[in-house]
């Protein structure tokens, strides 16, 4: 890898970073002053906000033709969000949850997964498919604001200590919100600049780069905000940053990118939709016996995870 490609990638990945943190402080905080709850905030926009990185990269690669890389950071992030994200918050601290807060919402993580499974074991993603998903991930945010409406004041407490920027002057939430998507757009012209590259450079084809040093770039938002969770003691909201994360990724992520371009599946392979499909599948233990995560399980999901990517980048 020469310097210029990896200057090109860490650059990204930064302005990436920023920008997320900077969009989702301005809009959280914006949502707050327009009414929203606590609670309905950190299910909607701080969720969106953590996948921000994935649409604009995809975005970005799918305007270039890339759309192998675009799947493949789709189906990679949401492996790394259960192996690796989760993985490495279970291991930082032991989580205990109220199963019933996140129950729903595993339940429709598994069924878009399926679906996806399904459109892209069949080859492609077209606009027809996007649309469904857009529609979906409407449906999904109009749900989880309705539902917050009845949320306990123990819910509310901890999410509003969680949510960033609430107290912040308004003229800041309106700054960190434009220039943080300004720096998103530009962080992921040169992350997907980086990454082709990369693809060239080392013999990989742009659908397994997409895979793997794509997806854990684009990943590290959810990875920052889950570990704060974890460390916290606040075990639902780290579950359910992952599983939302993992739903929008979907439905937003794949639905508003196969809006603008059909999406094909590159080098996607039959194990790599297999793992997509199982890691989510993990968590229904997480509904059949509503128990803690013990380290010993994390530790088995970020060994399961580096052992996947291992494979993946030298098969």
């Amino acid at each position: 890898m020469t310097l210029e490609i990896l200057g090109y990638l860490l650059a990204g990945l930064a302005l990436l970073v920023a920008g997320g943190e900077a969009v989702v402080r301005g809009a959280a905080a914006l949502g707050m002053r327009l009414g929203l709850s606590a609670l309905a905030t950190g299910l909607t926009i701080v969720a969106f906000g953590t996948s921000a990185p994935e649409l604009v990269v995809n975005l970005e690669a799918a305007t270039l033709g890339e759309t192998g890389m675009a799947v493949g950071n789709v189906v990679g992030s949401n492996i790394a969000n259960i192996g690796l994200v989760l993985g490495v918050a279970v291991l930082i601290r032991p989580m205990g949850l109220d199963v019933r807060a996140v129950r729903d919402d595993i339940y429709v993580m598994l069924i878009v997964s399926a679906l996806a499974w399904i459109f892209l074991v069949n080859g492609s993603i077209g606009h027809a498919e996007g649309a469904m998903f857009t529609a979906g991930i409407i449906a999904y945010v109009w749900a989880n604001l309705r539902a917050a409406r009845g949320e306990t004041p123990e819910a509310s407490a901890s999410f509003e200590a969680a949510i960033p920027g609430r107290n912040q002057p308004i003229w800041l939430d309106i700054i960190l919100l434009v220039v943080g998507l300004a720096i998103l757009l530009t962080g992921g012209q040169l992350f997907v600049h980086g990454a082709l590259d990369l693809a060239t450079n080392v013999g990989l084809s742009p659908t397994v780069i997409g895979l793997t040093v794509v997806a854990i770039g684009t990943c590290l938002p959810e990875l920052t905000t889950t570990a704060i969770a974890a460390w916290r003691g606040y075990g639902d909201m780290a579950i359910g940053n992952v599983v939302g994360s993992n739903i929008f990724n979907v439905l937003s992520v794949l639905g508003l990118t196969a809006l603008v371009h059909p999406l094909e599946r590159g080098d996607i392979n039959t194990v790599d939709l297999l793992v997509f499909l199982v890691s989510g599948a993990i968590l229904l233990r997480l509904i059949v016996t509503g128990s803690r995560l013990s380290r010993w399980e994390g530790a088995l999901l970020f060994a399961g995870f580096c052992l996947y990517t291992a494979w993946r980048v030298t098969a």
